[in-house]
């Protein structure tokens, strides 16, 4: 058994570097300070404690960390009661029963786009060829996205994720665009429903469950929340098992270590680094410092998912064993991302195919065959070249 060191994280902002503070004060691009936690323990309870609002920081006036913002009647803007009535509406979509049927449809959209890879040969593009268009395929099925229109809902949300490239003004117009595309979108599933899950929530608000701004504002955070992340994660995972070797053909001479492998990758190259900002209702004590009322908090999940207090060697990846503690990187409490199934259900289909179809994989002999993405509020890669033949 071999494990990798992968610290090859790639460009990150002055407050990402490591330190060796749990609790840091910082202050973000806007000019608002904030309390970082880098703590995975202090992480986790931060997550799940009620005291920290994310409606809260949607409010006039509160401290904002980017302008990669949700709205504030997004689910992921709500506390209590709220939040949980939007989170049971869609919560079934990734249900194990849900990702269990959808395994061999993912497997299948898989070989597709290897095919496709192995057509190309030498030098193809693991990012446009597979990290990219996997994700959006399995999201706009599960949605009802009609196939063709999926380049326009690309570009749009290759837009919106921009945090420095694009211009203000050309981010409002694409999210006008998106805004009424799902509008009309969404009255056709009224017209013609089918099996999907905006058909199924055009039929909750019919019911009462919805207003027509929760229902609008929830397919967008659908359409939005799982697509870019997942290009990421895919892309990052694979370049941190194609760094070194030794990886790669430990996982293709041990097939069964797939599933700690999956972890193991989602908890080293996390392509979330950040949380959404939290506000402090009341002070609260972190560690060695009390965040005050009014304060905010954003959790450093790349810093917590590699603290060595609570993983030993957590630079190191051991795809035998993998570790007790489960990684910050899909979040934890209420908040907890829905569709980390599905996420990981991508991730572990990808790794075991790619290494049954590729086992001389490795990165392409080029000058640059790595290129990271820039502005972005999830980390990923734009370019991953690679050889196999």
């Amino acid at each position: 058994m071999t494990k990798t060191t992968i610290d090859q994280l790639g460009p990150l902002p002055d407050i990402l570097r490591p330190g060796p503070e749990d609790v840091v004060r910082v202050v973000a691009g806007t000019g608002h300070p904030f309390w970082l936690v880098r703590s995975y323990t202090l992480g986790r309870s931060v997550l799940a404690d009620q005291r920290f609002s994310r409606a809260d920081a949607l409010r006039p006036g509160a401290p904002t960390f980017n302008d990669a913002q949700p709205a504030a009647d997004s689910m992921m803007s709500m506390d209590g009661k709220r939040h949980a009535r939007l989170r049971r509406l869609v919560s079934g979509a990734f249900s194990t029963g849900r990702m269990a049927r959808m395994s061999a449809f993912v497997t299948d959209l898989t070989d597709r786009r290897l095919d496709a890879i192995a057509k190309t040969g030498n030098g193809a593009d693991l990012i446009e060829n597979l990290a990219r268009p996997l994700p959006l395929s399995v999201l706009t099925t599960m949605l009802g996205i009609p196939e063709q229109d999926t380049p326009r809902f690309r570009g749009w949300v290759d837009v919106l994720f921009d945090l420095e490239v694009t211009s203000l003004r050309e981010k409002a117009r694409r999210r006008i665009e998106l805004i009424e595309y799902i509008t009309e979108l969404l009255d056709r599933k009224r017209r013609d429903p089918r099996d999907d899950l905006l058909s199924d929530l055009t039929i909750a608000q019919d019911e009462g469950e919805l207003s027509t701004n929760e229902l609008l504002t929830l397919g967008l955070t659908l359409l939005m929340a799982g697509y870019e992340t997942t290009t990421g994660q895919i892309g990052l995972s694979l370049l941190a098992l194609l760094s070194d070797r030794s990886a790669y053909e430990e996982l293709l001479a041990h097939p069964e270590y797939v599933g700690n492998a999956t972890e193991e990758l989602i908890r080293l190259a996390p392509a979330t680094p950040l949380t959404f900002v939290r506000i402090a209702t009341e002070p609260v004590r972190l560690g060695d410092v009390t965040v005050q009322k009014g304060e905010g908090v954003v959790v450093a999940l790349l810093h917590g998912n590699r603290d060595a207090k609570v993983f030993a060697e957590p630079a190191s990846l051991d795809l035998a064993c993998g570790h007790a503690s489960p990684p910050l990187t899909f979040g934890h409490g209420v908040h907890r991302c829905l569709g980390a199934p599905l996420a990981r259900l991508q991730l572990r289909i990808v790794l075991e195919r790619l290494v049954q179809r590729f086992p001389a994989l490795r990165l392409a002999d080029v000058a640059e065959p790595v290129v990271w993405k820039d502005g972005l509020g999830i980390r990923g890669l734009s370019r991953l070249l690679v050889d196999f033949e």
